[in-house]
């Protein structure tokens, strides 16, 4: 079964997280993107690949610089230690894919093998 369809067949449930997602992730007392980021970052210590990518996405969307999304990955590190690291790369390679894709005015895949819940 693919998101489109479970999302049609959990309409409620579903509706309600991207209800809540986009209430969390809003600008408030915290910048939006401040809170992207912070989603980004248990993303990577939880080693959710979908959600890694997503955020990097929204993050880069929503007008996170390099060196904000790096301060970010530095945390992922020091939490997460050599796990950390790696997922720290895969965020990081995945925001230099975005960046190379908008230059050179074509798409990516957010994700090579599934759809996750972030996207």
């Amino acid at each position: 079964m693919d998101l489109k369809e479970w999302r049609k067949k959990t309409a409620k449930t579903s509706g309600a997280l991207v209800r809540m997602r986009q209430q969390s992730y809003s600008d408030g007392v915290l910048p939006g993107k401040h809170k992207l980021l912070m989603a980004l970052a248990i993303s990577a210590i939880i080693k959710c690949e979908p959600c890694v990518k997503g955020y990097v996405k929204l993050a880069y969307e929503n007008g996170v610089t390099e060196e904000e999304l790096l301060e970010t990955l530095d945390v992922v590190m020091t939490m997460g230690g050599c796990p950390g690291e790696e997922w720290s790369m895969i965020a990081y390679d995945y925001w230099k894919k975005l960046e190379n894709s908008i230059e050179s005015n074509i798409e990516i895949e957010l994700n090579n093998d599934k759809e996750g819940c972030c996207d």
